[in-house]
């Protein structure tokens, strides 16, 4: 199975370097440019690394770290930071990250940081190979989807949005995130292929139903879940 990397940094260009450096290793990577999208997406739980910067906007690195870990997800963490002295690296170990590396870098090291979490087996999620929200229920393994014992066929970029979408039940889900997580857009094209997308599943999943199960969050994004 692809391993998959969740990568947060801002600046363009270093995020650009270590994706590109990762894919051609076989890895997948996930990208976040700020704090807030960054850890949205490490709740997740489908990573084996995340590569963390420490000074990001909306919520700083360490901000992001303490919060995963106050949450119990103990997906390997590496600090990426160009604050390096022995105080800032001890304290980014002291607060839950599994390695401290500075900046400038090598991409080899990094990666061969990387690789030696992944083999540790840090990470040992649960495996999670059904996926729900009230009575509509995705199969991993089968692919299958079905609403009430009713089974419902998605073509494959709906199936990888529904997904998305059930891995956040109850989370408001913005434009940004989606884009990333299921077009692997790093910028807005400017259409409305989301749009289109959930219009076309949400008459798949909710039409002729008593409860509806997609939203949309006026202002915010969408969100799977029953009505509140």
């Amino acid at each position: 199975m692809t391993q998959k990397i969740l990568l947060i940094e801002d600046d363009t260009t270093t995020a650009d370097f270590i994706a590109n450096g990762l894919e051609e290793e076989g890895f997948l990577t996930d990208r976040a440019a700020n704090g807030r999208d960054g850890l949205f997406l490490a709740t997740d739980g489908t990573y084996c690394c995340i590569v963390l910067d420490r000074m990001l906007p909306g919520l700083d690195g360490m901000a992001v770290l303490a919060a995963l870990r106050g949450a119990g997800i103990a997906t390997p963490v590496i600090i990426l930071s160009a604050l390096g002295s022995p105080e800032d690296r001890i304290k980014g170990l002291t607060s839950g990250a599994d390695d401290y590396l500075t900046k400038p870098f090598a991409f080899a090291e990094l990666l061969a940081r990387i690789r030696l979490i992944v083999r540790r087996g840090t990470a040992a999620p649960a495996v999670q190979t059904v996926l729900r929200c009230d009575d509509l229920e995705m199969d991993l393994l089968s692919r299958r989807v079905q609403r009430g014992g009713r089974q419902i066929d998605l073509q494959p970029r709906e199936y990888r949005l529904l997904e998305f979408l059930l891995r956040h039940v109850d989370q408001v889900v913005t434009r940004t995130i989606l884009l990333e997580g299921v077009w692997d857009y790093h910028f807005d094209p400017g259409t409305n292929v989301i749009d289109v997308h959930l219009s076309r599943l949400r008459k798949k999943i909710d039409e002729g139903q008593a409860r509806p199960l997609l939203h949309t969050v006026r202002g915010a994004g969408y969100r799977i879940g029953a009505q509140p």
